[in-house]
């Protein structure tokens, strides 16, 4: 079971495969008492005395309802310092209940999808030439630093760099006992020259969770034509579009479109039951080729994509 807030709304969800979790949310509402518990605890948060006085309800009656509440994840209880010691404060934390009784067919793999605007990186090292552009022009000036690091980058649909990296904090949609089979992490990127060269070499490498997977070697820096869809506040003469590239992390190596380029496999990445999953695009400080990368998102180049990483497990 796990809870997501809409609106304001907290929906908790729960699945036949997790028999245990569901019989107790079913134990937990089959009481008329424990329902009228929810009611109480619907708009405000009370201390178990309180609770106890409104249901007229012994404070021992009262704790073990509220335990069994707590054990279905209906409620959260906390402790909270009062006049007499210590006392549980309680709080609702699900308003809909969403019960799935279709058992999935473990024959069928499932996929979890996130798309990250290239903007939203956590941790940078950009050197000049570097900066990033929205569809409305260039975000600050070109060539300092400063303004990789504030709130405007997140509406950044291109970014540039001529050495260095970016990383991402991807949210990890995995559940948890769920095993990755393969991880897939495409984007438009090219090399990263002053103004644009179209042989200009770089070894641009990905790593998830601090592993290194594999290294592309982009051929240029392409200008020659505008991309598909670059704005106008995108000059001529200056980067246009990228290639559209795929990192796939099956169980038998990492592969970049479609050739394989390091034996690092899924279950090296460390997912299993982590928050978030660590994503680094960058030049390693001793690559043959450090010539800087060019990030395309959505409204530039020519692909509408930021960068999607595909999860099936």
């Amino acid at each position: 079971m796990y809870s997501i807030e809409v609106d304001m709304a907290k929906f908790g969800n729960y699945d036949v495969e997790n028999m245990e979790v569901l019989c107790g949310l079913g134990k937990a509402i089959s009481s008329p008492e424990r329902v009228e518990i929810l009611q109480l605890l619907y708009d405000k948060s009370l201390i178990i005395g309180e609770i106890a006085r409104q249901m007229n309800l012994p404070a021992s009656s009262t704790a073990y309802h509220l335990k069994i509440l707590e054990q279905a994840g209906l409620i959260r209880m906390e402790e909270q310092p009062g006049t007499r010691g210590g006392q549980k404060l309680c709080t609702r934390k699900v308003d809909h209940a969403i019960i799935d009784l279709v058992r999935k067919d473990i024959n069928i793999d499932e996929v979890y999808s996130v798309e990250m605007p290239v903007g939203a990186y956590s941790r940078c090292e950009v050197t000049p030439t570097c900066g990033l552009c929205t569809t409305d022009g260039t975000i600050g000036n070109e060539d300092v630093e400063y303004f990789f690091y504030t709130p405007q980058r997140f509406k950044a649909g291109m970014l540039w760099t001529s050495s260095g990296y970016v990383e991402y904090e991807f949210p990890n949609g995995v559940p948890k006992g769920k095993k990755p089979k393969k991880i897939l992490i495409s984007m438009e990127i090219c090399s990263e020259a002053p103004g644009y060269r179209e042989d200009w070499k770089s070894d641009i490498t990905l790593w998830i969770n601090g592993r290194e997977c594999g290294t592309f070697t982009c051929p240029g820096d392409f200008g020659k034509r505008r991309g598909r869809l670059t704005p106008p506040c995108v000059a001529n003469g200056s980067s246009q579009y990228g290639l559209q590239t795929a990192w796939e992390i099956q169980q038998k190596g990492t592969f970049i479109n479609g050739e394989q380029v390091s034996m690092i496999c899924a279950e090296d990445l460390d997912l299993d039951g982590a928050p978030y999953i660590t994503v680094r695009i960058g030049n390693k400080p001793d690559a043959v080729y450090i010539g800087g990368f060019n990030l395309f998102g959505k409204n530039f180049g020519d692909y509408n994509q930021d960068i999607v990483l595909n999860i099936e497990y």
